[in-house]
């Protein structure tokens, strides 16, 4: 059988997604090697390729499958529909993170199938039914609609995630030049661990793994990284660094099997703060940009989101890695009730770390989150194209044109020209004027984000 799977593009009114970074589609890359080795697989990744009706009427799939963030919801369902109606016969199957934690939203008569938590058995299994002519009852992890009723059952728990076939890469082998997050292009993914042991309300990403960490051995990771051609390689995990012992020994494997590779992770302030260490051992294997969740410039704002790190933690950790070189990704957060001096506050804590590069997530409320049941009555709309965490979801303190002004002068102040002027001469120059181009189109969408709402 032919089965299609699609990574999609971002709605037209949201705002940054493709434009500011483009990870590979791991997931998809997973499921597809669960069923390559019985059936004919595509990917087709709608961020980088809008043909979709020319891979469906060349390709004649018997099977879509198409996974989905929160923000992506309107966008698949429309897709579905658009499918459907070229070939009411497919079948349509949906995965991913909102899927697992809002099924319900994916309640369709153009979506047969609704796949929760990792997918690959569950898809292959899908797949197989759909081949023989079977019931889909009793396969762990979906939700769908029979006789007008809405049923779910159980995904497995999974305990090892080495069980799971190494992803099929060479299905986006089209693509893999222009995955990047600024300077590092092309830029490979790779999942060494998933869950993470904290609790912050404004996440869901330890509820998906049952509240666990978990980790591959560091043998798999190895051998997985060994067969990857780009220079640099994203680890794409929920917290990569909270396992000391085993980073360690991984970092060792990697300096005695000689791989040289330009690293970029996920990695908490604190644990960066308690192991200066572990972050010099990876610096020498190749380690060269850290994500690191600083999130506020006040104590109060931390335990409140219940982050569990402290502004000690962060600037430990900033001095470690700048005493190490290694570049730092700060994530800060923007709350809808900011004023004009909480802004202010925000940017002169960039600058007195001396950071070189931050970004200002708006505080959203995802569903699958603590914080979404919270808040989700005061919530102004529910329009899951502005869950990109630009657009508020919530009443601003600030007039709202007033709000993404200053928004706007956030990123100007925070970090000096002369870094931001820095970071461009490490891209290649043909890289650069795209870079420019889609910035410039984000930071005025961003600056101008106010008048969407009138949309509502």
């Amino acid at each position: 059988m032919n089965i299609l799977l699609i990574e999609p593009a971002k709605a037209q009114r949201t705002i940054g997604g493709e434009d500011v970074f483009l990870y590979e589609p791991l997931a998809l890359e997973y499921i597809a090697a669960g069923v390559g080795k019985y059936h004919e697989v595509r990917i087709i990744d709608m961020r980088l390729d809008k043909d979709l009706r020319g891979v469906v009427e060349q390709f004649v799939p018997d099977v879509v499958g198409i996974t989905s963030y929160t923000v992506h919801v309107n966008t698949v369902r429309k897709l579905f529909a658009q499918i459907k109606l070229w070939n009411p016969s497919v079948l349509t199957v949906v995965g991913g993170h909102h899927a697992t934690v809002a099924p319900e939203d994916f309640v369709s008569p153009d979506i047969d199938l609704i796949v929760m938590g990792e997918g690959v058995y569950s898809f292959k299994d899908i797949v197989t039914r759909f081949e023989n002519g079977e019931s889909y009852e009793g396969i762990p992890g979906i939700a769908f609609v029979k006789n007008g009723a809405f049923f779910k059952t159980k995904p497995e728990i999974v305990n090892d995630l080495d069980i799971f076939p190494l992803p099929d890469r060479s299905l986006t082998s089209g693509y893999r030049s222009r995955y990047f997050s600024e300077w590092m292009k092309p830029l490979a993914s790779l999942r060494t661990s998933k869950g993470c042991p904290y609790r912050c309300k404004f996440c869901a990403l330890w509820k998906l793994a049952g509240g666990r960490y978990l980790k591959r051995q560091p043998e798999k990771v190895l051998e997985e990284l060994a067969d990857l051609h780009e220079e640099f390689v994203f680890f794409a995990d929920d917290e990569s660094l909270v396992d000391a012992p085993r980073m360690k020994t991984l970092a060792r494997l990697i300096k005695e099997s000689g791989i040289q590779k330009r690293y970029f992770l996920y990695g908490r302030s604190d644990t960066i703060a308690r192991n200066p260490d572990l972050l010099e051992l990876w610096r020498d294997v190749g380690l060269e940009r850290v994500f690191v969740g600083l999130e506020f410039f006040r104590d109060e704002d931390l335990v409140d989101i219940r982050k569990g790190s402290t502004l000690r933690d962060n600037e430990r950790a900033v001095k470690v890695l700048q005493g190490l070189g290694v570049d730092i990704y700060a994530s800060l957060i923007v709350r809808p009730e900011f004023t004009r001096s909480d802004f202010s506050a925000c940017a002169q804590y960039c600058r007195d770390l001396e950071l070189d590069f931050a970004t200002f997530a708006m505080l959203t409320p995802l569903p699958g989150t603590d914080f979404y049941h919270e808040v989700k009555d005061q919530m102004i709309t529910h329009n899951y194209d502005y869950f990109d965490f630009i657009h508020t979801l919530l009443p601003t303190d600030l007039p709202l044109k007033e709000f993404y002004e200053t928004y706007f002068d956030l990123y100007q102040k925070a970090i000096p020209l002369s870094k931001r002027l820095n970071m461009m001469r490490r891209m290649k120059l043909k890289d650069i004027p795209q870079m420019l181009v889609n910035s410039t189109r984000t930071f005025y969408n961003l600056r101008n984000a106010y008048q969407d709402y009138d949309q509502l």
